[in-house]
């Protein structure tokens, strides 16, 4: 399979927790011009509104790009009006106003020549007992998202999870929840991101996720990281969880499946483009090492169903 590398504009720009800065701010065609030199990179995926413009004012320079975009990631959570909520506020102008960026994001899809917007709703939940209408909100986040894949049937609308982080508990926490909303939502045009690192910290598999989400036709973007599977902590893929990363490259090559990857990594240490090049290899290295058992190989280890012969063989496979 060819898989095809989206770099996430932000993985190249700041970087900073509560503690310390990481990484210096860079420029939006600063981050343009440095995804262009990357070796293993076919795409980029920008963010609305931030790099783009609320109307779009940065469009030229996304256009000058010799890298097509694989997704506008529409940011429904960063913005002060949507602190206690985007598509869940309570308030109904914060909701429109929530919508109105997922459809003005559609807008600049379209301009752009994909035909995806991103959207992660992490501000969208609860924190604490007793605090929302869980009815209620799950309700307006349908309304919403009907109402945004009506706007463009054209454009795919992919709903990226995650259990926690901004919110203590988020409303699409879990890829069955994720996939209840694409069903209730009842547009072809509406699914799902599995990010491999949201996967692990709500206790999932990836592989399983991935599958699960391709049975429903809903499997729209992939996003590749790792972490210890209590915080999202955007490492490289296999840094942390090496098979459960090689069993996702296997199903997503035993499933058929083809489009975008892209990868939420982001390094304190050194610099980000060559931690990034660095990630491509590292795919590349394992799809290899997928070659080298065979298809037929894993499949075989997956009918016998035992541990030990399995994991004897693919360690083998290492050296």
């Amino acid at each position: 399979m060819a898989i095809r590398n989206s770099v996430l504009l932000g993985t190249l720009g700041k970087y900073s927790d509560r503690f310390h800065t990481y990484q210096p701010a860079q420029s939006f065609e600063d981050r343009l011009r440095a995804s262009e030199k990357l070796k293993g990179a076919h795409g980029v995926e920008p963010v609305y509104p931030q790099d783009i413009g609320r109307q779009g004012e940065y469009l030229g320079a996304l256009k000058a790009c010799d890298l097509p975009v694989s997704a506008v990631n529409v940011n429904i959570k960063g913005d002060h009006e949507f602190c206690r909520g985007a598509l869940t506020n309570s308030d109904p102008e914060v909701r429109a106003l929530a919508l109105d960026y997922i459809k003005s994001g559609m807008d600049m899809a379209v301009e752009t020549g994909t035909d995806m917007v991103s959207v992660c709703p992490l501000i969208d939940g609860w924190d604490h007992p007793f605090e929302v209408d869980y009815q209620a909100q799950w309700n307006w986040m349908v309304e919403a998202l009907r109402e945004a894949a009506a706007h463009r049937p054209e454009i795919r609308v992919s709903l990226e999870y995650k259990p926690f982080e901004v919110r203590n508990r988020i409303t699409l926490g879990t890829m069955p929840r994720t996939l209840l909303m694409c069903e209730e939502v009842g547009a072809k045009n509406v699914g799902v991101t599995m990010d491999a690192g949201h996967a692990l910290i709500a206790g999932e598999s990836p592989a399983a996720e991935l599958a699960l989400a391709h049975h429903k036709d809903r499997l729209f973007y992939v996003h590749f990281n790792d972490n210890d599977r209590q915080w999202d902590w955007d490492t490289l893929p296999g840094s942390v969880n090496l098979w459960e990363t090689i069993e996702t490259l296997y199903w997503v090559r035993r499933l058929g499946w083809s489009g975008w990857f892209a990868y939420d990594v982001f390094t304190r240490k050194g610099d980000p483009a060559e931690a990034l090049e660095a990630t491509f290899e590292i795919m590349d290295i394992f799809e290899g090492l997928i070659d080298k058992i065979g298809m037929d190989g894993l499949g075989a280890m997956i009918d016998r169903g035992e541990p030990g012969p399995a994991f004897r063989d693919l360690i083998k496979a290492l050296v």
